[in-house]
C-alpha cells in the first residue's frame, strides 16, 4: 500500500511539474514590455517625470515606467554651469524602433532646429527646448502603445552618454 501511494505521488508531482513548465513558457511569451531591462522591477509607474542634465553629460535618471495611453508630464532642468554654447541639453523622446545612433548623428548639423533633424522629425514623440545652465522646461505627451521608448539629448555628441528608456505598460 505504501508503495502504491508513493508511485501515485510521484506521478502527480511529474504532472504538476509539466503543468508548471507549460505555464512558465506562457509567461515568457507574454512578458511585459521592458521586462529584460535591468532594474525595471524597482521602478514605479508614474505620470510625472522629473529629470536633470549636468556638465558630466549625464541625466540623473535613465529609466521610467508609465502607463500606455496616459498623459505624462516631464519636467527637465539643466543643472550644469558651463555656457550654453558648450553644454546645452534637451530631452527628445523617440518613437519605438528609431535608430538612436542615426538620429543622434543627424541631429549634429541641425542647430537651426535645436538639434532636432527635420528629416527625422516623424521619429520624435515629444521634446523639450534646448536648455542652457539653470534653465528648465516642461512638456506633456502620451505614449499610446505599450513598449520601450528611448530618450536622448541631441546636443552634438551628447546622445552617447545622455540616454535612457521609458517603459510604457499596457
Amino acid at each position: 500500500m505504501l508503495f502504491l501511494a508513493s508511485c501515485g505521488g510521484n506521478g502527480s508531482s511529474d504532472e504538476n511539474a509539466a503543468t508548471e513548465d507549460t505555464s512558465s513558457t506562457s509567461a515568457v511569451t507574454t512578458e511585459a514590455p521592458g521586462a529584460d531591462i535591468p532594474g525595471i522591477d524597482t521602478v514605479s509607474v508614474t505620470d510625472q517625470i522629473s529629470l536633470t542634465g549636468n556638465d558630466e553629460l549625464k541625466f540623473d535618471k535613465t529609466l521610467f515606467k508609465v502607463k500606455a495611453g496616459q498623459k505624462i508630464t516631464l519636467k527637465f532642468k539643466n543643472v550644469g554651469k558651463q555656457p550654453a554654447a558648450a553644454m546645452s541639453h534637451n530631452v527628445v523622446i523617440l518613437q519605438q524602433g528609431t535608430d538612436v545612433q542615426k538620429f543622434g548623428e543627424a541631429a549634429v548639423p541641425a542647430a537651426a532646429t535645436e538639434h532636432i533633424p527635420e528629416s527625422m522629425k516623424d521619429d520624435v514623440i515629444a521634446h523639450t527646448k534646448l536648455l542652457g545652465p539653470g534653465e528648465s522646461d516642461e512638456i506633456t505627451f502620451t505614449l499610446t502603445d505599450a513598449g520601450v521608448y528611448d530618450f536622448i539629448c541631441t546636443f552634438p555628441g551628447h546622445f552617447g552618454t545622455m540616454h535612457g528608456k521609458i517603459v510604457a505598460e499596457p
